[in-house]
């Protein structure tokens, strides 16, 4: 399904049709992840407290080890 970009107030947002609001089950006041892909894609899922401070601990470690990473992706 195609959907565009819309200026909402001083901010740019994305009208979800509600039909996939309803299907999904999304309300206002839930909260949601928004995830780049490696092919440049987004990925949107459901807020999950433990998927949270998992990706807070792989942030630390990529932070802690940049270097490394960066040498290994070469």
């Amino acid at each position: 399904m195609k959907i565009e970009p819309k200026r909402i107030g001083n901010s740019t947002g994305f009208i979800i049709p509600r039909d996939v609001v309803i299907r999904l089950g999304i309300e206002q006041g839930k909260s949601f992840y928004l995830t780049e892909l490696a092919d440049g894609g987004l990925r949107i899922s459901p807020y999950d407290p433990e998927f949270d401070k998992t990706m807070r601990i792989v942030d630390e470690i990529m932070d802690e080890y940049k270097d490394s990473l960066r040498a290994l992706a070469q």
